[in-house]
């Protein structure tokens, strides 16, 4: 039978012996203070988390049951096979699709030869379901299973991806997609497309391996990625707005767009006139991508599942974790979807088909790809989904950094596992203040809540993914309304697995 959560209690020395055993317990009793004046912690069993649940949970809500199995498998990227770990076979996974308001059943079998978990990037779902092993649940070890249960309270482009190690990186990820009954009136049809960088199976290579060469070379093998200059601000060129290091794996022999190498690529198929809503994903490990569609302009109506004010726009930048929603009028012809790793040499290819002619080669790129990308910060929220305004009752710093020499990165100065707690109490505004103090930038991503983005006019975009380019600032408020213990962290997976991560605690 499968496990159904947490029952035993947990302090600020206990999140990491569930997952990680003694040693790591003992190295958090060192750095934590455990005396009866430290805050209480909400724990992710606990009342206010299945109170929040319960305001979520709509009577007589429909569930969706579904099955995951976490697996060894060998996988056809197109004429290449790759030895991988993935959700049934397949590459994605196969889409989990319902609305808002229902209730997701999912049970987990782990068969693979380590622990893992299932993560369920950008919900803000009930505290002990969302899959961050020693910190929400413990890990489900080889042969295990767990019952992920709970309410999708947004609609909107999701998705899931184990929060072990660096498992993002092989082929366990899948699209999750909540449909609202609203949707519908500014689009015929739809595409999910998932981004991703693959270098699992390919020569004897795999990410653990990979992240064993970086720690080899340090900072010195990494070019710029490094170095702290201090406060010194950082211009950018329109054209290349994330800096000139771009990522640490530079030589990703493959990218993909659902699971699909450039020379045989995946094709979506409409009629000319028709709209379809691109709902685009980037689970790739290291990888922003630029992306465009020959023949169109992309017309950007969600980012992060959330509405925002639509824009028209050529190309669309994304980095690792985000997601964008599009709409396209399709023409007559065959074109090409490109998603240009940013920075890199490569890309990812599919095939848009509304009648005859022959495909572009696998080499094209549209002339859309030549303009300044869109990049969030320049979205405005739909008027719907803005915050209230208010005052923050709590600015919280998130200095981005790293070590001196080694392949090791820190929130404020520590790296995970330990770390700073980023208390909060339920009910305030809290900002959140991005301040990275590296060249490279990051992707930080927050667990279980939507923040807003902070603009000079309070409308910025709603989002839980947001780029934070080299030696800038970004700052984001949200509601602290979903109490429990919650991961805080770059979606690069190198750089998370290296130390960027944190937890933002609800105290009481």
């Amino acid at each position: 039978m499968p496990s159904h959560g947490l029952s035993m209690p947990m302090n600020r020395r206990g999140f990491f012996a569930l997952g990680t055993g003694l040693a790591t317990a003992a190295a958090l009793a060192a750095c934590t203070n455990d005396s009866s004046g430290s805050p209480k912690l909400v724990q992710p069993d606990s009342d206010p988390v299945r109170a929040a649940e319960n305001a979520r949970r709509v009577a007589g809500a429909a569930t969706r049951e579904v099955t995951l199995r976490a697996e060894p498998t060998t996988l056809d990227l197109g004429g290449v096979q790759v030895r991988t770990w993935a959700y049934g076979g397949a590459l994605p996974g196969k889409e989990i699709r319902l609305a808002k308001g229902e209730v997701l059943r999912a049970d987990l079998t782990n068969a693979l030869p380590t622990s893992t978990t299932v993560h369920w990037h950008g919900l803000a779902l009930r505290n002990d379901m969302d899959g961050a092993p020693g910190v929400t649940q413990p890990a489900v070890g080889p042969g295990g299973t767990f019952r992920y249960e709970f309410t999708v309270p947004d609609a909107g482009t999701y998705f899931f991806h184990p929060h072990v190690g660096l498992q993002l990186d092989r082929g366990l990820y899948a699209p999750l997609i909540v449909e609202d009954p609203a949707d519908g009136k500014d689009y015929d049809l739809e595409a999910v497309v998932v981004l991703d960088d693959w270098l699992d199976g390919v020569d004897g290579r795999d990410p653990d391996q990979e992240l064993r060469k970086l720690r080899q070379q340090g900072v010195g093998g990494m070019g710029m990625g490094g170095m702290d200059h201090g406060g010194m601000s950082m211009s950018t060129d329109p054209n290349a707005p994330l800096g000139s290091d771009t990522g640490d794996v530079k030589d990703y022999p493959y990218y993909l767009i659902n699971g699909r190498i450039d020379t045989d690529p995946v094709t979506f198929t409409g009629r000319p006139g028709q709209r379809l809503r691109l709902r685009v994903i980037n689970a790739a490990s290291d990888t922003a991508f630029r992306l465009a569609v020959g023949g169109h302009r992309l017309r950007v109506t969600h980012s992060d599942g959330f509405p925002v004010q639509p824009v028209t726009t050529d190309n669309l930048l994304l980095s690792m974790g985000e997601r964008y929603d599009a709409v396209i009028e399709l023409a007559d012809g065959v074109f090409p979807l490109v998603a240009s790793a940013e920075g890199k040499n490569g890309r990812a290819l599919a095939l848009i088909r509304t009648g005859g002619g022959t495909a572009p080669a696998a080499d094209v790129r549209p002339a859309e790809l030549s303009a300044p990308p869109l990049t969030g910060d320049r979205l405005v929220a739909a008027e719907s989904v803005r915050l209230p305004a208010r005052k923050p009752d709590r600015t919280l710093e998130v200095a981005l950094g790293m070590g001196k020499g080694d392949y090791t990165w820190t929130i404020n100065g520590k790296s995970y596992p330990d770390h700073a707690m980023l208390d909060v109490a339920q009910g305030e505004r809290i900002r959140l203040r991005f301040v990275n103090h590296t060249m490279m930038f990051h992707p930080m991503h927050l667990h279980g809540h939507t923040y807003q983005v902070v603009n000079p006019a309070g409308t910025g975009a709603r989002k839980d993914t947001s780029i934070v380019l080299p030696m800038q600032t970004v700052e984001a408020d949200f509601d602290a309304n979903n109490p429990g213990q919650w991961m805080v962290h770059c979606h690069n997976a190198y750089h998370g697995e290296a130390g960027m991560m944190s937890i933002l605690s609800y105290t009481r």
